[in-house]
């Protein structure tokens, strides 16, 4: 079954009560797995609609088809730029991997082939969006890649949150450590903070606007800041649909190059 992290992840928080990371550790995972595997399906269909605000306050917007489904080795996600025209005919494919990675492709139609995304471009933005391809990845990030802790429990948005620390065990990973708010009740995600490792926020993703899909509770809403630029990316779902059947050869280089199943 597809896990879905749709988060594809407002925000006045108040520190309700701090307690010692150790008494928390043997059930930090399990909350953070219960979270991730929150909504589950076969497949997930999508069209969304995304809202790239600059540092002025001037927006640009952006229509974009996406597409997963789960694999041998777990996600598979194509999303695919629909307008405007110069962006229109966009690409991009990722796959986790056997090692708990990913491996990325993007199809540009200025260059007319499809490129790998290499290892080094993962911190990269996104198509001039807030979203890192790490970013991307992200939504379906194994828990077993970082070491999980509860800081503390905080109300956000009058619900009561459990605040959970990740450090990823790979260093080279694009972020040091973030927190995740993770609701007490139902496991939902309100709220997610990158550090760099500096110890500085760098970005702050927030999803709102739960709705039930198909009985799924799910953000229609999910908004990633970058903090030292002043801009942000919002992306509104517009339809979504979960377990209609999406054909293998959409999870393709080939279908990335000619846009045809």
């Amino acid at each position: 079954m597809k896990k879905n992290k749709l988060t594809v992840f407002l925000m006045l928080g108040a520190i309700c009560l701090l307690a010692p990371v150790g008494l928390y550790a043997q059930s930090a995972d399990t909350i953070m797995t219960s979270a991730k595997n929150r909504v589950t399906s076969n497949t997930v269909s999508s069209r969304s609609r995304m809202v790239i605000t600059a540092r002025d306050g001037s927006t640009t917007e952006r229509l974009i088809d996406q597409y997963s489904k789960d694999g041998a080795n777990g996600a598979r996600t194509v999303i695919v730029f629909q307008r405007p025209a110069n962006v229109a005919g966009t690409r991009f494919l990722t796959m986790d991997n056997a090692s708990g990675g990913s491996d990325q492709w993007i199809f540009l139609p200025s260059l007319g082939r499809v490129r790998r995304i290499a290892s080094s471009e993962s911190g990269g933005n996104f198509m001039g969006t807030d979203f890192s391809y790490d970013d991307i990845s992200s939504m379906d990030r194994d828990v077993s890649l970082d070491t999980h802790s509860i800081l503390r429990e905080e109300t956000l948005n009058g619900r009561l949150c459990y605040v959970i620390q990740s450090i990823p065990r790979n260093t080279a990973y694009q972020y040091s450590r973030t927190l995740t708010w993770i609701d007490k009740e139902n496991y939902q995600i309100y709220k997610a903070e990158m550090y760099n490792r500096r110890n500085e926020i760098t970005k702050i993703m927030e999803m709102s606007d739960f709705r039930n899909v198909q009985g799924r509770m799910t953000p229609m809403q999910t908004r990633i800041s970058t903090v030292a630029a002043g801009t942000s990316t919002t992306i509104f779902m517009e339809i979504l649909r979960y377990d209609e059947p999406i054909p293998e050869s959409v999870f393709t280089t080939a279908y990335l190059e000619t846009g045809r199943p």
